[in-house]
């Protein structure tokens, strides 16, 4: 029995309805967001560079780092205790020193608390990192105790000052003979300087400072999704640029009391104000409809000459979800502030430091770590427009920061 020509006709078009259909659905549920006016463009694609200058993100680089194994049979019984300070960008640093020394001196490894700026301002661990993959990470490496043992105490803890970046000479000079004599010790880390520059000749100790730098701390949930809603909502406000922006850190507190004077020998400047920052991405090649994150929780009147030449420009309290606020922005301590800030500057698609410093620099870190090196230092420009390139940070153009001696 042959087929009736209507019935192959609306057969045709039942298929070319089913055909459709699933091209909206699959176009509502994968590529449209909640965008501006130009809603034509994927701001989750990352094969496209939008209008200026954006670079496209390098590849994630891999870890070259040998975890070392700790034998059993050579631990001792005693304690290595610490505290997180003054922010995400000190942790990291604080980390690599205690695991160090807990490594040299074959010792258990107190998980820290976190400590703010005002006293009694403290923390647990796990209110702002993922303890269980802190401890995994470190496994065969140091042993590690998760709360600190009732044997250990204020009495029986000796605290010892170790130099960022230490070495095994310090801390078989300094730190060794205190442990041996005490059994347990207390670590406070000092930074004379911000070290991170890369090693001339890998070791067992970089090896260990690798691990402990970049691979033990991982967000908790919770810090972690708030992260993640507020890039994804930064991305949505920038169709007209791809999805991507700038995460500048313009440093308003600091830069009120420091004096931002430029050395007339070497044509440069320690420090730039955030109008001068907006006049430098102006001048590099971003244009008004450029999206910035600033790391400055509410707004000051400061900023208000670069929103003038960037209107979309935004704060935390601007595009954090308002049921996390009274959480994370009202609360009288600041670290979970600095700690958003932090992956906010190692997220973004560029990010822009108003003055040298280790926020600067561990930032830096984990953006080559993971390819993301467009790091723009600003600078005076003469005339009207300058080569991007040509602010790319040094810790990129000369690969001497110390993530290239981990990652490669």
């Amino acid at each position: 029995m042959g087929l009736d020509p209507r019935q192959m006709v609306a057969g045709v078009l039942t298929l070319t309805m089913f055909v459709m259909l699933g091209n909206m659905i699959k176009n509502d549920h994968f590529d449209s967001l909640p965008v501006d006016s130009d809603a034509s463009i994927h701001t989750t694609s990352k094969q496209s560079v939008g209008n200026g200058p954006w670079i496209h993100d390098g590849e994630s680089l891999k870890p070259c780092w040998t975890k070392p194994v700790l034998q059993e049979a050579d631990e001792s019984q005693g304690f290595v205790t610490f505290s997180l300070t003054n922010g995400p960008e000190y942790h990291v640093s604080q980390i690599a020193d205690a695991v160090i020394v807990a490594r040299y001196l074959r010792a258990t490894l107190v998980i820290p608390d976190i400590r703010g700026s005002k006293p009694g301002d403290k923390r647990n661990f796990d209110d702002i990192y993922d303890v269980e993959h802190f401890v995994r990470s470190l496994d065969g490496v140091v042993k590690v105790a998760t709360t600190q043992p009732t044997e250990v105490s204020a009495r029986n803890l000796a605290v010892v000052k170790v130099p960022n970046r230490v070495s095994e000479d310090y801390i078989a000079e300094n730190i060794e003979p205190v442990f041996t004599s005490k059994g347990n010790i207390r670590l406070t880390t000092y930074f004379p300087s911000v070290n991170m520059k890369k090693m001339k000749e890998n070791s067992n100790i970089d090896s260990i400072a690798c691990l402990a730098m970049f691979g033990t701390l991982e967000l908790q949930p919770e810090v972690n999704e708030v992260v993640e809603s507020m890039v994804v909502r930064l991305r949505t406000l920038s169709a007209k640029s791809k999805g991507q922006f700038i995460a500048v850190d313009p440093r308003v507190d600091i830069l009120e009391k420091k004096s931002c004077q430029g050395d007339s020998a070497l044509k440069s400047k320690s420090c730039y104000g955030p109008e001068e920052i907006g006049v430098f991405l102006r001048k590099v090649g971003f244009n008004k409809d450029t999206t910035l994150y600033l790391t400055q929780s509410r707004w000051d009147s400061s900023l208000d000459a670069l929103k003038n030449l960037f209107p979309k420009t935004y704060t935390k309290e601007s595009i954090m979800p308002i049921d996390k606020k009274a959480k994370f922005l009202d609360s009288e301590s600041t670290e979970l502030e600095k700690v958003i800030d932090f992956y906010m500057c190692s997220e973004s698609d560029v990010f822009v430091p108003a003055i040298s410093g280790l926020f600067y620099a561990n930032v830096a870190g984990k953006r080559i770590a993971s390819g993301k090196t467009q790091i723009l230092v600003p600078a005076d420009i003469p005339g009207s427009s300058a080569a991007l390139t040509d602010y790319i940070s040094h810790y990129v153009s000369k690969r001497n920061h110390f993530s290239y001696s981990c990652f490669c």
